[in-house]
């Protein structure tokens, strides 16, 4: 029986595989669809979460639709890391693993406390920060170490281009930075 291979350049399939003098080469993670979707909820969900910020600053309280446009937000948030984790894997590895849980999970206990807002009637944010006061700085914490590390993870993966983790690391810590900031409602 004759052993038959397909021609050199049908294996390589766009440099996939390598050969003794080709090291192997990962797919590009721009090709699947859920690259697609993560890339799109890590832009959607933080732009709906903005919006309900400026939202808050122009009604100067909490209102049903800033709360709702928060809540999806929020809620949003915690698949983006889960998603960019996946489509980045294997490369990159247990810290990109342990960041993305930590970031998610903050993000799992931010969704929350607008849930208390809802339940509660909680007509602004410092009336939310008297009920939640030092878990809202634990979660906080728990977010900027989990950002960073999932940002560290992602410029050393090398799959999605490096601005993009270092982007994810100043985002956290200009969100830890003003979250002290008063906002139109006051303290």
């Amino acid at each position: 029986m004759r052993n038959i291979q397909p021609p050199a350049a049908a294996s390589r399939r766009g440099g996939e595989t390598g050969g003794p003098d080709r090291p192997r080469r990962e797919p590009a993670a721009g090709g699947s669809d859920l690259a697609a979707l993560a890339g799109i909820a890590a832009v959607v969900f933080p732009l709906v979460y903005v919006a309900a910020e400026f939202l808050e600053v122009a009604q100067g309280n909490f209102s049903t639709a800033r709360l709702a446009l928060t809540y999806i937000g929020e809620a949003g948030i915690v698949f983006v890391p889960l998603g960019l984790y996946a489509v980045q894997r294997p490369r990159i590895g247990r810290l990109g693993l342990y960041g993305a849980l930590a970031y998610a999970y903050s993000f799992v206990f931010f969704t929350s406390t607008v849930v208390y807002a809802f339940a509660a009637g909680s007509k602004n944010w410092a009336a939310v920060t008297r009920v939640f006061g030092g878990w809202l700085v634990l979660h906080g914490a728990i977010m900027v170490a989990g950002g960073v590390a999932f940002g560290v993870a992602v410029i050393k993966a090398a799959v999605l281009p490096r601005w993009t983790g270092a982007c994810l690391m100043a985002g956290v810590v200009l969100v830890a930075a003003t979250a002290g900031m008063p906002s139109a409602s006051g303290p």
